[in-house]
C-alpha cells in the first residue's frame, strides 16, 4: 500500500503545480533534474516525489519475498582511522564498502601474463610503521605508509604532483616483469586525481630527475584524471637515439575508478614491452626499448593521488617444459594467493595455462604440487595453509584445464625448506612460492 501512497502524491505534486507550469516546464524539469536544479521549490517537490516512488518501487519488489519490516534502504556506516599528513589520526565517517565477490579464474582466459621466474625485487610496505615515509624508497615531495578499510595491507599513499622513487637503483637483464597493486584516491578536493607510474634511467642516481620526459630513457604509464590509460615510451639520447611515441586505450570499460583496486602487469622482453590491467592487455609495443641506451633502473610514481602496494620485480623468462620434464622440479611465483587465503587469485591464470599445456602434451606425466609460505604467523597455520593451497592449485588445474586428478597429489610444508632468509619483504617473496615436482 505505501508504494500506491507515493505515487499518488507525486501526482498530486504534479498537479497542484500545473498553475505555473507556463512558467516553468514541469515534465522538462523532471527529464532534466539530474542535469539541473533551477527552480529552487518546484524541484523540492519534485525530489520528494521521485524518493517517494523510489522507496516505493523497492518496497513493492521486497514485498514478494518477505513481509514489510521498515526501510530496506538504511545504509550501514562504521568510523575508519586516517591518518593526515602530520601522521596524526582522525575519526571520519564513511560507507562500509561492498563486499566484492571473488573473481573466477576463468574471467583470465586471454590473460598471457607470466611473470619472471625468480623475485628480485618486492615491496609490500610491511617493514615500515604506519604514518612514516617508506625506507626503500626516495622523494622531492610525500608519501606515508597507511593501512585502509577497503583493502588489506600496507599501502604507500601519496597525493602531490611530486615524485616518489626507489632509493637503490635496480639492475635489471633484458628479459623482466613488473607487477603492482594500486588504488586511485581522492585529491584534496575530493576528485579522483589520476597518476603516474614510470620507468626511468636515471641521469642522477641521487636524486628526481626532472621534467616531463625524465632520465635517459623511460617509460610512462599514466592513469589520467577521468581514468583513462596513456603511455609514453621515450629516449634522450643522441640525433640517431631518439624515440618518442604514445598512445591511449580507448573504451570507458577500461577506465580506472575512484577507491577500486586494480593490478598492473608489465612484461619486457629485449625491445618489447606489455602492459595489462587486470585481465585486459591494454598496450603492447614491439619497440619500446629499441636502443642499448634503454636500460630502466629505477621505478617511479609522481604527479597524482593513489596507494600502491605488492610492487613485484622478476627476472628470467620461465622455461616450464624444461624444469619440470627434464630437470624434474618447477618453481613458480606466478600463482598468487590473498594474505592467509587458499583462493588462487585470476592473475595466476598464464602460469597455470603454461603447466597445464605441458601436462596436456605428456599425458604420462604426474606431478607432486607442494605449497610454501613465508614465516608470518604461527607454524600450524602456515603448515595447514600450505596445505590448502596446494589443494586449490589442483582443484584449478582440474576443473579449469581438465588435467585428470589422478595425476596430482599435493603437498604443503608450511615456513619449512625456506630458500632465503625471512628478515626482507623480498626475501620472504622468494619463500611464499609453489613448487611443481615430477614423480
Amino acid at each position: 500500500m505505501k508504494s500506491y501512497m507515493k505515487l499518488f502524491v507525486l501526482l498530486f505534486i504534479v498537479s497542484i503545480t500545473g498553475n505555473v507550469s507556463a512558467q516553468i516546464n514541469i515534465p522538462g524539469k523532471v527529464r532534466n533534474q539530474v542535469n539541473s536544479r533551477a527552480n529552487q521549490h518546484v524541484d523540492e517537490a519534485i525530489d520528494k516525489g521521485l524518493d517517494a516512488t523510489e522507496e516505493g518501487i523497492e518496497d513493492a519488489v521486497t514485498q514478494d519475498n518477505k513481509d514489510e519490516k521498515g526501510d530496506q534502504k538504511a545504509e550501514t556506516k562504521e568510523t575508519k582511522k586516517t591518518t593526515s599528513d602530520d601522521g596524526q589520526e582522525a575519526s571520519e565517517k564513511t560507507e562500509t564498502p561492498a563486499k566484492q565477490p571473488e573473481t573466477p579464474l576463468q574471467s583470465y582466459s586471454k590473460y598471457d601474463f607470466v611473470p619472471g621466474e625468480k623475485v628480485i625485487f618486492f615491496e609490500d610496505f610491511s617493514q615500515d610503521a604506519v604514518g612514516d615515509f617508506p625506507a626503500l624508497w626516495n622523494t622531492n615531495g610525500s608519501a606515508e605508509v597507511v593501512t585502509t578499510n577497503l583493502f588489506p595491507g600496507n599501502w604507500m599513499r601519496f597525493s602531490c604532483p611530486e615524485a616518489i622513487w626507489t632509493d637503490a637503483l635496480l639492475n635489471l637483464p633484458e628479459n623482466y616483469t613488473i607487477e603492482f597493486d594500486i588504488i586511485p584516491i581522492a585529491n584534496e578536493e575530493g576528485d579522483m586525481d589520476g597518476y603516474h607510474f614510470r620507468m626511468i634511467q636515471s641521469v642522477n642516481p641521487n636524486s628526481v630527475d626532472p621534467g616531463a620526459v625524465p632520465g635517459k630513457a623511460g617509460f610512462m604509464y599514466n592513469c589520467t584524471y577521468y581514468g583513462q590509460s596513456y603511455y609514453r615510451a621515450y629516449t634522450n639520447g643522441g640525433e640517431n637515439e631518439q624515440l618518442d611515441i604514445n598512445g591511449m586505450k580507448e573504451g570507458e570499460q577500461y577506465y580506472q575508478k575512484k577507491d577500486q583496486k586494480y593490478h598492473i602487469a608489465i612484461w619486457v622482453q629485449k625491445t618489447r614491452l606489455r602492459l595489462y590491467l587486470a585481465e585486459n592487455k591494454l598496450f603492447d609495443l614491439p619497440k619500446a626499448f629499441p636502443y642499448a641506451i634503454a636500460k630502466m633502473d629505477r621505478l617511479r610514481f609522481d604527479d597524482g593521488s593513489a596507494m600502491v602496494s605488492n610492487i613485484r620485480i622478476a627476472v628470467g623468462n620461465p622455461d616450464m617444459r624444461n624444469k619440470l620434464l627434464t630437470e624434474g622440479k618447477l618453481v613458480t611465483y606466478g600463482i598468487y594467493f590473498d594474505v592467509n587465503k587458499d583462493v588462487v587469485k585470476p592473475e595466476s591464470y598464464g602460469t597455470l595455462k603454461g603447466i597445464a599445456q605441458v601436462l596436456t602434451e605428456n599425458p604420462d606425466v604426474k606431478i607432486l604440487i607442494v605449497g610454501y609460505t613465508d614465516s608470518d604467523g604461527a607454524d600450524a597455520a602456515n603448515l595447514d595453509l600450505s596445505k590448502r593451497r596446494a589443494a586449490s592449485v589442483k582443484t584449478e588445474l582440474t576443473k579449469s584445464f581438465g588435467i585428470d586428478a589422478s595425476r596430482i597429489e599435493t603437498d604443503g610444508k608450511g615456513e619449512g625448506l625456506p630458500i632465503a632468509p625471512n628478515d626482507t619483504p623480498a626475501n620472504k617473496a622468494l619463500n611464499r612460492r609453489v613448487e611443481f615436482i615430477k614423480k
